[in-house]
């Protein structure tokens, strides 16, 4: 059966890799971006089944019509996909208001009114599939992705609730985490204005991913992708890449070591005790 796929951030990037291979597959997209005029030769090599759209996602009102310009253009949704997204580099005492701001807005936000929007459309035909593109970023926090990993813990907490809202409808979520690709994720990157006091962390930093970072083609991303959505009982959850892979189970490690150390304390902290008697009502003032 021919799916209709609704994908964020389509111009560039992972999203423009899941859009190709959505099409390769003889399916239809609703390719979205700020601007389409990237999207014009994707249109024109799959005439009737490439719908640009163009929205700012972190406007609520913007997201609800895409979602609707798209539903009514194909009649239906089978796959949406936000990928949309930013990164903002720096450690978290030098970002400003605006640029904390900014982080969530795309990433987390703006994933949220597409999901609100897509969900109606999705429990109206009695199913469909939302993936959210989470990061390595997702799985822990990091110097100088801390506000990203943020807006993606937010991203990935609201769609673990979201998946259980959709269950009953037949609406499946599954939260994608990717580690490294060869996308402009790192060249659009923003960055905040350093404080001297971190220079020495920074070049430790800079010293650790020039010696270990390892990117990938996002065609190997848009692969993993179209085999999660052609699965009869996709996870909720789906690592891309062994660095994030290992990096996950490290992480899992470290936090359950840590939890059993202080499970004494965790578990001395709770004792049921009968509901407290309420407050008295205060005495009328005389006179009254």
């Amino acid at each position: 059966m021919t799916r209709t796929w609704f994908i964020t951030g389509a111009s560039r990037g992972l999203g423009r890799a899941f859009a190709e291979a959505a099409l390769a597959k003889g399916d239809r997209v609703a390719a979205v971006a700020r601007t389409t005029s990237a999207l014009e030769e994707l249109a024109a090599a799959h005439p009737g089944r490439v719908l640009p759209v163009t929205a700012d996602l972190t406007d609520r009102a913007q997201a609800f019509t895409a979602i609707g310009a798209a539903a009514e253009h194909f009649g239906r949704l089978d796959v949406v996909v936000n990928n949309a997204g930013l990164l903002s580099a720096g450690m978290v005492e030098e970002f400003t208001e605006a640029e904390a701001r900014e982080q969530m807005e795309l990433n987390f936000f703006g994933a949220l009114w597409v999901s609100q929007a897509a969900m109606p459309v999705l429990r109206g035909q009695g199913g469909g599939h939302l993936v959210q593109i989470s990061s390595i970023g997702g799985l822990g926090g990091f110097p100088t992705t801390g506000l990203y990993s943020a807006s993606k813990f937010a991203l990935e907490g609201m769609s673990e609730a979201l998946a259980m809202e959709g269950a009953p409808f037949g609406v499946k979520v599954s939260i994608v985490q990717p580690g490294g690709y060869w996308t402009d994720l790192y060249s659009a990157m923003r960055t905040t204005t350093p404080i001297e006091a971190y220079a020495p962390l920074r070049a430790e930093l800079e010293k650790q991913w020039a010696e270990s970072s390892i990117d990938s083609e996002p065609r190997l991303a848009a692969e993993a992708l179209v085999k999660l959505v052609d699965a009869q009982d996709p996870p909720l959850r789906l690592l891309l890449g062994s660095m994030v892979y290992d990096l996950a189970f490290d992480l899992a490690k470290q936090r359950m070591a840590t939890w059993a150390g202080w499970e004494e304390t965790s578990r001395a902290a709770e004792k049921a005790v009968p509901a407290p008697a309420p407050a008295p009502s205060p005495a009328p003032a005389e006179g009254q």
